[in-house]
């Protein structure tokens, strides 16, 4: 896989990571946003797992 594709997954991996944990600190975090969020973190994360 392109390191440049790789960089840019870790990029939304990392701004995935930095939403969730804004929700999460907010006195009613949206749980379907924080639940959609890190849906879209796994898969990420797979994709990553499979470029290795």
């Amino acid at each position: 896989m392109e390191t440049s594709h790789v960089s840019a997954l870790h990029t939304k991996h990392a701004g995935l990571e930095r939403r969730i944990a804004e929700e999460l600190l907010r006195p009613a975090p949206d749980e379907n946003l924080v639940m959609e969020l890190k849906k879209r973190k796994l898969r990420i994360k797979e994709e990553l797992a499979q470029s290795h």
